[in-house]
């Protein structure tokens, strides 16, 4: 598992260097790239795809979702420039693994989920991992989480039409949002938003993607 994880943490990298012109990023922070070594991927998989874990690559985990790839994880963790006090919301749980990553990082991660089932299997697995800072639970992430707010960063796993206002609302002064913006099928491109210490907004693209589409729905009405 210590080779599989190196050679993961080794096309990051490759890859980080590869989209440099376009992300402006060459390298990842060692913290980024050291939550790699300390959450295992294979954990957040499912069972017949754990001989894939490791690979730089998106994976199936039911529900028509994806574990994003690895490269991609950490950009995104990157753009978020999380500290240890912040407290960070993760709009599109999937099976866990972002959440896991950004829970080394920081203080408190709250993560929402429209899909139940991965909602409450992401919650169990996080227990038995023994990640203690992180609260999973349904939600709508179009609607944000007001109750928790203002979040020091918000990422979005998902996805979406536009950014969200609710979640432009519920980002701290001098905060951060890393979205994916687009249509299923379409053109993507992963958006950052920074929020100044006035409250003014500036948004750039970052790097073209591809996620699945991020659902406008009430929680109560994705299952039968």
């Amino acid at each position: 598992m210590k080779n599989s994880v190196k050679q993961m943490l080794q096309e990051i990298q490759h890859d980080a260097k590869y989209t440099r012109s376009m992300t402006g990023i060459e390298k990842f922070k060692d913290d980024v790239l050291s939550a790699f070594s300390k959450v295992p991927r294979d954990a957040f998989v499912p069972d017949h795809l754990k001989y894939r874990a490791f690979q730089n690559s998106p994976l199936p985990i039911g529900h028509g979702q994806t574990i994003s790839q690895p490269y991609i994880v950490a950009l995104m963790t990157e753009l978020l420039d999380i500290k240890p006090d912040h407290i960070i919301l993760e709009i599109g749980t999937g099976s866990g693994y972002q959440s896991a990553i950004l829970s080394t990082l920081c203080k408190k991660v709250y993560t929402m989920e429209l899909i139940t089932e991965l909602s409450i299997s992401a919650k169990k697995r996080f227990e038995e991992l023994h990640y203690e800072n992180i609260e999973a639970f349904p939600g709508n992430g179009y609607e944000g989480c007001p109750q928790h707010a203002p979040y020091d960063g918000i990422i979005v796993t998902a996805a979406a039409t536009h950014i969200p206002e609710p979640l432009i609302t519920q980002l701290k002064a001098g905060g951060k949002l890393v979205i994916p913006v687009g249509i299923s099928g379409m053109h993507q491109e992963l958006m950052l938003l920074e929020k100044d210490l006035n409250g003014n907004t500036q948004v750039r693209s970052i790097l073209g993607v591809v996620f699945v589409p991020l659902i406008d729905a009430p929680v109560e009405n994705n299952f039968k």
